[in-house]
């Protein structure tokens, strides 16, 4: 195990609060950007390659680290294999959403199989990383329309693969309002309402908007 910056016992009482799904002996409290320099360092060298090789990891903080690594590798292909080496350890929604490797952004045609694979997986936190890739690689220039049926079609129970689909049609909004707006609709009663609620409490979108999605009710449960 990597040596880990020092620890902040009252953020480490914060991020608990935050990780309610894990326990809480494994969140040490070492902040975020000092987690991020360590992986800066330690990226492409020999101790990185053990440390990564290392699954599973016992601290909260070491997966984020593991997350921080895979982000700075520069090659796609081998990129591909420590995400898909990973996934089945990520056991929180924090470490999930800032796995964002940036060279992903580079290879766009090559990464929508591996999201739509993502999303049909059955471990939830592999799930809501594929949306999570899909709502930040494709809602601008590359948006397809039945991109948002892919994330409709997800009929999962678990609290942060429905929030994760409420984000996505949230940013949807702010990014592709016309599109996004007449399907809202079918979404599952749950989804719509976070959606809704996160659309009315974004910047992004105009309060015209956020007055038409306040009267927007489901057609039908899942």
């Amino acid at each position: 195990m990597p040596l880990l910056p020092p620890r902040d016992e009252r953020y480490a009482a914060f991020q608990r609060r935050l990780l309610p799904t894990l326990p809480p002996e494994t969140i040490l409290g070492v902040r975020t950007p000092a987690l991020r320099s360590l992986a800066r360092q330690m990226a492409h060298s020999p101790d990185a390659e053990a440390f990564i090789a290392a699954l599973p990891h016992r601290w909260f903080e070491e997966n984020q680290l593991h997350a921080f690594i895979i982000a700075a590798e520069r090659d796609f292909d081998r990129c591909l294999v420590l995400v898909d080496a990973f996934l089945p350890y990520v056991d929180n929604w924090a470490t999930c959403d800032q796995l964002s490797p940036a060279c992903f952004a580079r290879r766009h045609a090559d990464l929508l199989p591996h999201i739509r694979r993502w999303m049909a997986s059955q471990h939830e936190y592999t799930v809501r990383f594929g949306i999570g890739m899909l709502l930040r690689h494709f809602l601008d220039d590359d948006f397809r329309p039945e991109h948002l049926r892919w994330v409709m079609d997800i009929h999962r129970d678990e609290y942060y693969i429905q929030m994760m689909q409420a984000w996505y049609f949230a940013t949807a909004l702010a990014k592709q309002w016309h599109t996004t707006l007449p399907i809202l609709p079918s979404l599952p009663d749950t989804v719509l309402r976070m959606t809704v609620r996160k659309a009315c409490e974004s910047f992004r979108v105009t309060a015209e908007h956020k007055a038409l999605l306040k009267k927007t009710k489901p057609t039908s449960t899942h």
